[in-house]
């Protein structure tokens, strides 16, 4: 273990690889079964069964639907733009998993007496006995975020259908709409912590000091925060671009066959994500109790946060009417945006106050 490879050890190359393993895995057997668990539970909601027949209790249902995905007749209308049809669904899905690699979803652990942090790009150096990560994580999530939306938008114009474009034309108004104020609401946690760095706010909250009970202004821009990437990521009520009352499916009425497929697949691999956002940034990471101590805990923690957020989100759905679209372009400018800049605000005039200990 000795060897250097561009001036970093040889166990750091491989721990990087077995990271970029798990968290794909984690990332993807999530999706396929965030679907199966969004049906039960808005069947037991709704008084219905759900999914039973494919395995016991339904559980292989995820499998035979990708089976049957994948099996389907892959359908290009005549008068699509062929290139952007097809390369549309890459471009949604590819940034939804790339994103993850800035989030840290563990401590770090000791394996063969080397230290490793659990996350993608995060490096421990021994010299210094620190974690070092992206100090810029949070913008890099933000950026590789919005990279899905092209994608959404160039399938609805690459299909020549008005509903598809209709889908698309929405998708891009309610991303730059909820994401100006999904910005914005982050800002007063880097106020408090004084990094853009995931490993330092993390940090920031060990020992349950998580920034969502801390004061009101982070607990409202929590909840701020949430809104908006359930606005992102499409999840009703905010699911215009697809409505299917008035568009049909919205930007993938076209698409068949594995392409309609990972357009699912990246609407759940973002809902996963920014569900992992939200735990680092308000709900203290990986932190929990005994995470320090016994470090294989932490990732433990994570997960379940993460699955809970996802939880709360078919809750949503099983229970909230969709928006108009007056609706949701009201919420966005006119309630949400402008709560964002009082919560900067009011965190700017706290902490020249020197109400530090407002914030626990």
């Amino acid at each position: 273990m000795g060897i250097e490879i561009l001036g970093l050890p040889l166990y750091y190359y491989i721990a990087m690889v077995a990271k970029v393993l798990i968290a794909f895995v984690f990332v993807l057997l999530t999706v396929a079964y965030a679907t199966y668990a969004e049906r039960k539970i808005i069947g037991h909601m709704q008084v219905r069964i759900g999914p039973n027949r494919v395995g016991p209790m339904g559980l292989l249902q995820p499998i035979a639907d990708g089976l049957k995905l994948f099996f389907k007749e892959e359908i290009v209308p005549a008068q699509a733009s062929r290139f952007a049809f097809l390369i549309a669904p890459l471009i949604a899905l590819v940034p939804a998993f790339l994103t993850f690699a800035a989030i840290p979803f563990g401590n770090t652990i000791e394996v063969m007496g080397y230290k490793i942090p659990l996350q993608i790009a995060g490096y421990y150096d021994t010299a210094m006995g620190k974690v070092f990560d992206l100090n810029v994580g949070i913008l890099y999530i933000l950026a590789m975020s919005s990279l899905g939306v092209y994608g959404i938008v160039l399938a609805g114009w690459a299909s020549n259908s008005k509903y598809s474009l209709l889908g698309g034309l929405r998708s891009s108004a309610q991303m730059i709409s909820y994401e100006l104020s999904a910005g914005l609401a982050i800002i007063p946690v880097f106020m408090l912590v004084g990094s853009l760095s995931l490993q330092d706010i993390v940090a920031f909250q060990a020992g349950g000091k998580w920034l969502i009970w801390s004061s009101p202004m982070t607990f409202v821009a929590g909840f701020v925060f949430y809104i908006c990437t359930l606005a992102e990521v499409n999840r009703t009520p905010f699911d215009l671009p697809e409505a299917e009352s008035e568009l049909v499916s919205g930007f993938c009425t076209e698409y068949s066959s594995m392409k309609y497929a990972m357009f699912f697949m990246a609407e759940y691999a973002n809902l996963v994500t920014v569900s992992a956002m939200m735990v680092t940034l308000f709900l203290g990471g990986w932190d929990g109790p005994l995470s320090q101590q016994i470090p294989v805990l932490s990732p433990i923690y994570f997960i379940i946060k993460v699955y809970f957020l996802m939880f709360l989100a078919m809750w949503i759905r099983a229970t909230v009417p969709r928006y108009r679209y007056d609706q949701l372009m009201y919420l966005g400018w006119k309630v949400l945006l402008p709560l964002s800049l009082v919560l900067i605000v009011l965190t700017g005039v706290a902490g020249y106050l020197g109400f530090n200990t407002f914030f626990g």
